[in-house]
């Protein structure tokens, strides 16, 4: 094999420089999904509105970033991931500057959702698609390891956005934001102009169309199952994740303590995400999948129970360890069982179910608390929607665990 080859073969040591810068992008890209949660309080007071109005915005980044993760992942499909890239950049740099001089709720939702959300989505399935073609060996590692850029950003900015809401008020850290969108993502896109070499892709779609085949469900019907999957797990998930910081507001113990549980989540989601891609690459994506929604539901009933200071921190760490392997395990039955050439828009679709379901959750669990004036019925409300994603990945788990077992030894 040529050097040149050596260097687009998968699992060298390109690909692994890829995979790495690939979580430095993620990282800033998808800032605009945690920047909304921190800065949650700060709106409500500043516009007047109820808790659902000021989860809106969240609801609209959210919605935008599902929509971005499919356009984004089909022109990634078609032209490369450096397109997507600049892309994410501008509508980031943008978005941020505008949310920063809204003048109204509305406008400072719409900026959210029009530019910030579809912009960061470049930052996530658009990714780890481009990083599944590039490992073999490795692919779940992979995989969760570029998911983890979302789980990055939400261990970092949450620090850095409560540091300029005290130092410079929230409307001169959302401009701070789209400078270093713009600063870091737009020099990066120039290492990416690389695409997987013609025979790794070919190879790959023989291995996934035989893999398919022994699933028994075609792809439509495989992907809609995950996209229901994918939504009802994240209804469940977003309720500690966007409503934590406010969750400790209305305890007394302040939206500094919120902001220290929300990364302390995301930090264990980490760690989660990454050990999720060694058991998957041993007894497969949809066993894993199943073993996370069931250690999700058990973390959401102890947050029914315990609500002291000390206990919040425990229980929130415990459901950052269980729930950050299970967005990444979609993606990775996508890749074994899904055509790689469309993994980008597939992988997109899935992954804007997942955050259509963070979007409802985020914005239904408000309006519990608005009507109960407490959160323990939205707990409630996401241990019904986890219960539901266990049927299914439970299902699909008995079905599919010896084809994925295989296919993780074997896949290209």
């Amino acid at each position: 094999m040529s050097p040149q080859g050596q260097r687009d073969a998968p699992d060298s040591a390109y690909s692994w420089l890829r995979l790495a810068l690939s979580l430095l992008l993620g990282t800033i890209a998808c800032v605009g999904t945690w920047s909304v949660v921190v800065v949650l309080p700060a709106v409500q007071a500043e516009f007047g509105t109820l808790r659902a109005g000021a989860s809106l915005p969240y609801t609209c980044v959210m919605l935008g970033f599902g929509f971005g993760n499919i356009v984004m992942g089909r022109i990634a499909d078609r032209y490369g991931i450096v397109v997507p890239i600049v892309s994410g950049a501008v509508l980031l740099g943008t978005g941020y500057v505008l949310a920063g001089l809204s003048s109204t709720l509305w406008h400072f939702a719409l900026a959210h959702g029009l530019l910030i959300g579809i912009g960061g989505g470049a930052g996530f399935a658009p990714l780890i698609a481009d990083l599944s073609h590039w490992f073999r060996r490795h692919r779940g590692l992979a995989v969760v390891f570029g998911a983890s850029g979302s789980y990055l950003a939400g261990v970092i900015w949450p620090q850095v956005i409560t540091w300029g809401l005290q130092s410079h008020g929230w409307r001169a850290t959302h401009i701070g934001i789209g400078v270093v969108a713009l600063a870091v993502m737009l020099p990066l896109a120039l290492f990416f102009r690389r695409r997987p070499a013609a025979e790794t892709l070919a190879a790959a779609e023989i291995s996934s169309a035989g893999a398919r085949g022994d699933l028994g469900l075609s792809p439509n019907r495989l992907q809609g199952l995950l996209a229901l999957a994918g939504f009802c797990c994240c209804v469940a998930m977003a309720m500690p994740q966007v409503h934590i910081v406010a969750y400790c507001g209305d305890l007394g113990y302040g939206v500094a303590r919120g902001a220290e549980m929300l990364s302390l989540m995301l930090f264990l989601g980490i760690i989660s995400r990454i050990g999720s891609g060694f058991v998957a690459d041993r007894i497969g994506g949809a066993a894993t999948l199943a073993l996370g929604s069931l250690m999700q539901g058990l973390a959401l009933f102890l947050y029914l129970w315990f609500d002291g200071l000390r206990s919040l921190y425990i229980v929130t760490g415990i459901f950052g360890l269980f729930q950050g392997g299970i967005v990444p395990m979609y993606a990775v039955i996508i890749r074994d069982y899904l055509p790689p050439r469309e993994a980008g828009m597939r992988i997109g679709i899935v992954m804007s179910a997942t955050i259509a379901g963070m979007a409802f959750g985020g914005y239904v669990s408000g309006l519990i608390f608005d009507v109960f004036a407490s959160y323990r019925m939205a707990f409630l409300n996401g241990l019904a929607w986890n219960l539901i994603n266990l049927a299914i990945v439970g299902w699909l788990m008995l079905k599919a665990k010896p084809k994925l077992q295989a296919a993780s030894n074997t896949a290209f």
